[in-house]
């Protein structure tokens, strides 16, 4: 049981755990905090917290969970503003989709990295954004990846595993240098293809009729670029060596399939499609079993 949850940045992460974790009994109080009032009043009367603080330090005083839910930028910040007003009982956690940064972000705050402090990435989300769009089932047999360090209290570490399953979810600890080279190859290159193909098509002369036109596979392969750009610029610079080793090796790829066409080269695209559908169709399969 959680009996105080302070969650810094409450919107459709943060809000969908604050309110998965009510639905489970898992907590006593949620209080939220961040800078925007009207926000925060929302989230009060919608039910997802009990209260809220703008000034982060009041906010975390007193709790026994904190939840650090702001864009990769923010992080340091978060952590210059709440530390020395931590409990001595507190467990700290993030939400974060790099955690190498946000690992030098607590490190450059706190002089070391807390030993009460266990980096987490919660894989699941929608194109959505802010408290309206939480709901409880969010993470539903939805991974969440915690990143402990050598010097990580076990003992916060499983608080932090035990907050997440309460949610619903499946919980996998992972080296932050791996977890941060599979995010990029999984999550942060597709957002980045799909912002990229609808920038493009934005800036031709006709793009109001290919718009037009566009049917149900356009929709499909960009309803990620919908996603937060402000969260999505911040990812990309906080796992920037990771992002461009998988730009790098897109790229020549993508320049196999531009040759073979050139070439009138059937066989090799047919290669490329078929050796895709049957990994793609590997995965689904796994993923529905």
């Amino acid at each position: 049981m959680i009996e105080r949850l302070c969650i810094i940045g409450v919107g459709l992460i943060g809000g969908s755990l604050a309110r998965a974790l009510r639905d489970a009994g898992a907590c006593q109080e949620v209080v939220g905090a961040g800078r925007s009032v009207g926000n925060l009043q929302i989230a009060v009367d919608l039910g997802v917290i009990d209260r809220y603080e703008t000034d982060l330090g009041q906010a975390v005083s007193g709790a026994d969970m904190v939840v650090v839910c702001v864009p990769l930028g923010a992080m340091e910040g978060v952590f210059n503003a709440i530390k020395g007003q931590l409990s001595g009982q507190v467990v700290l956690t993030d939400v974060g989709s790099a955690k190498g940064n946000v690992i030098e972000a607590a490190q450059r705050a706190f002089g070391s990295v807390p030993d009460f402090f266990v980096p987490g990435h919660p894989i699941a989300g929608t194109e959505q954004s802010g408290v309206e769009a939480s709901f409880p089932g969010l993470y539903n047999n939805r991974r969440v990846i915690l990143t402990p360090l050598p010097g990580t209290s076990a003992l916060a570490t499983g608080r932090v595993r035990d907050m997440w399953e309460a949610a619903g979810a499946q919980v996998v600890s992972m080296n932050p240098v791996h977890h941060d080279a599979v995010l990029a190859a999984t999550s942060h290159l597709p957002h980045l293809l799909a912002y990229s193909l609808v920038d493009t098509l934005a800036r031709l002369d006709d793009n109001d009729e290919v718009f037009e036109y566009a049917a149900g596979g356009f929709r499909d392969f960009t309803r990620i670029a919908s996603s937060d750009p402000v969260m999505w610029r911040d990812i990309c610079l906080a796992n920037r060596d990771a992002i461009l080793l998988m730009v790098e090796h897109y790229i020549d790829d993508l320049q196999v399939l531009r040759e073979a066409i050139r070439n009138h080269d059937g066989q090799q695209l047919l290669d490329v499609f078929t050796a895709a559908k049957s990994a793609r169709d590997r995965f689904i399969d796994k993923s529905s079993g």
